[in-house]
């Protein structure tokens, strides 16, 4: 007789070991990680954007710069004043001013050379005549040969002559040059006048309305025309004189120059003040 076939017995597990707790609680941050990954997408995180530089990618430690700290609190001697900024009339009346000052020195220069130079022609002059006068004392039988010059003397005037006039030259250039100046002042008057619908009083500067420039340099033009007149006629006149006090007058005429006034110096410096040129 066959045995029945019995079934066999489930198996019996032994009961799941307990984890540690480390263990564990790295399973659940592993979990939750997951899920919030998963929650926000395929967002790229710091440390892929830190990544190793190569070309074409932008790191974000060379687009980031370091905040600078506050400085400490200002000393008033650490503080610098600020300059006005100045009108596009204003900075051009200030260096029409700066002009004024440099040609008005050129003069000076070229009219102490000038002088320098009349004078060795007066000299030159007056000891021909003083000359001249002790050979007519001298040769009173050979009257032809009393009144013939040396050809130095000729060449020597001459030669003075060439430079005296070439100083003329030059002043009658800088004369020019402040005909202009007062010229483009006055252009500078009327565009103020016109923007300021018929009001040209306000001051560009300090105290002086834009007019007031006008008129000063107005009043330096007319003396220097004047004075540049008085030298050519000494030019021309000089060296053709023989009366002793009129060369003297001539010298004395271009040496202390009678048509510029002494309050040339003064409207100068005054103009230099109110540009800023000159400190108060």
């Amino acid at each position: 007789m066959v045995d029945p076939v019995l079934p066999l017995p489930p198996p019996v597990f032994p009961p799941r070991a307990r984890e540690p707790g480390c263990a564990r609680i790295s399973l659940v941050l592993s979990r939750y990680y997951r899920y919030i990954s998963k929650r926000e997408g395929n967002r790229p995180t710091r440390a892929a954007a830190v990544g190793p530089r190569s070309r074409g990618t932008v790191s974000l430690r060379s687009t980031v710069k370091p905040r600078r700290r506050d400085p400490s609190p200002k000393s008033p001697a650490a503080v610098v004043p600020k300059r006005p900024v100045l009108s596009v009339s204003a900075r051009k009346i200030k260096d029409n001013a700066a002009d004024w000052h440099n040609l008005m020195m050129k003069w000076e220069t070229l009219n102490n050379n000038g002088f320098t130079t009349a004078n060795k022609i007066v000299n030159l002059k007056i000891g021909t005549q003083f000359k001249d006068n002790k050979l007519e004392i001298e040769c009173d039988n050979i009257a032809s040969d009393c009144g013939k010059l040396s050809p130095s003397y000729n060449e020597e005037l001459e030669m003075f002559c060439a430079e005296l006039l070439g100083t003329l030259e030059n002043m009658a250039k800088i004369q020019l040059k402040m005909e202009k100046l007062c010229s483009t002042t006055k252009g500078i008057c009327d565009l103020e006048t016109y923007y300021e619908n018929g009001d040209c009083g306000t001051p560009l500067f300090h105290t002086w309305p834009t007019t007031y420039f006008y008129e000063v340099s107005l009043k330096l033009t007319e003396m220097y025309k004047k004075e540049i007149r008085l030298k050519q006629t000494i030019v021309q006149e000089i060296a053709h004189t023989a009366d002793q006090d009129l060369m003297m007058v001539y010298l004395s005429s271009w040496l202390y120059q009678p048509y510029i006034e002494s309050s040339s110096k003064l409207l100068l410096e005054s103009m230099l003040l109110e540009t800023g040129h000159r400190q108060v």
